[in-house]
């Protein structure tokens, strides 16, 4: 039997894309013939991608084909017509109200995947969720067969050699504050800004924001954080653009606190990096947050951005209590190890 992967795009630096990388690996290493097909794919991955209309000359009926589902895209079809079994694997898809006033073709895109999602519905032999919130979804939607596979992890890459001039620059005493998601309206970036404005000008004066992530596509949004920057009068701000991973693996290794306010998330990959990393983290809990964070790191349910501010300080102050924190962070990350979830895949597998 082989078992190949179905992706939309496969970016650089992305979540999913690394994950299908990583499923690749681990099947092969368990024996299985394994490639990955995308619509699109950078440069960087040519080695690794096969375009997908090229899929027929792998097609057979014993085989598993796994789609990475996040959006509406031309792979949904081709994926419904070969003879394969059939698994999606859902990431989930920002509904498209998000993006009605900044980027009009992703919200017409992601209207179209929530359309596309429930066409699967009696067609695919099972669908996972990479979260219970997200397989949740898939109920809703009449996904007879569900389950879910927790999104596989590449901690690896943290023993990437940081950019010496980076550490030169910012490790120089001042309390680093970290975000890392692209930068687009679900994410609420504004809200970060301003529990970080609020921690600048009440707690801790010497201190400096990372936003890190890709904008491009969302350059209207970016304006209005800017402006929103400059209207508070935010202090040592930082945003990096899409950056490589030697730059981003330095970000979080320069951050004594990991803060998160997005409003929709499927899974959340910067949350358990950070645990990884023993940086504490503090989240507002919406979508899958609250699962990712599997009791570990702090979990707000309001956005009281003096409260958040007041608490970002009490953690940073209080070694005791920080102690804690990072204990329980420790304890959430063992089920995102590769081969626990692994053995979660090759047993949906066996199953089929």
């Amino acid at each position: 039997m082989k078992v190949h992967q179905f992706l939309t795009s496969y970016s650089y630096g992305d979540a999913i894309g690394n994950e299908a990388f990583e499923i690749r690996n681990f099947l092969r290493e368990q024996g299985y013939e394994s490639e990955i097909f995308a619509l699109f794919y950078h440069p960087k991955y040519a080695d690794r991608i096969i375009n997908y209309l090229e899929y027929d000359r792998y097609s057979h009926e014993d085989n598993i084909v796994i789609f990475h589902f996040s959006i509406g895209s031309p792979v949904s079809k081709k994926f419904m017509r070969v003879p394969d079994k059939k698994v999606i694997i859902y990431h989930n898809i920002t509904p498209h109200t998000f993006f009605l006033d900044y980027h009009r073709v992703l919200a017409k895109d992601c209207y179209k995947g929530r359309i596309e999602l429930k066409s699967f519905t009696g067609k695919v032999d099972l669908a996972l969720g990479d979260s219970q919130y997200n397989e949740q979804e898939l109920k809703e939607a009449g996904f007879a067969r569900t389950g879910v596979l927790p999104l596989v992890m590449d901690f690896d890459k943290f023993s990437t050699k940081t950019v010496p001039v980076l550490d030169k620059l910012f490790n120089d005493g001042k309390t680093n504050i970290l975000f890392v998601g692209r930068i687009i309206p679900n994410k609420k970036v504004e809200d970060v800004l301003k529990n970080f404005h609020l921690y600048q000008e009440h707690f801790n004066a010497d201190s400096r924001l990372f936003v890190v992530g890709e904008y491009r596509g969302f350059e209207r949004y970016l304006s209005a954080l800017h402006n929103l920057a400059a209207k508070l009068g935010i202090k040592n701000l930082h945003f990096t653009g899409h950056i490589p991973d030697n730059e981003l693996i330095s970000y979080f290794k320069l951050a004594h606190l990991y803060l998160h306010m997005s409003e929709h998330e499927g899974f959340c990959a910067p949350v358990p990096e950070s645990f990884y990393l023993d940086i504490p983290v503090v989240a507002f809990n919406a979508g899958a947050v609250k699962e990712t964070m599997n009791n570990g790191g702090i979990l707000v349910n309001r956005k009281d951005y003096i409260r958040i501010a007041a608490l970002m300080d009490h953690i940073l102050t209080d070694a005791l209590l920080k102690k804690k924190i990072l204990a329980t962070q420790q304890e959430a990350l063992k089920k995102y190890f590769k081969n626990e979830t692994g053995k979660i895949l090759l047993k949906y597998l066996k199953d089929l």
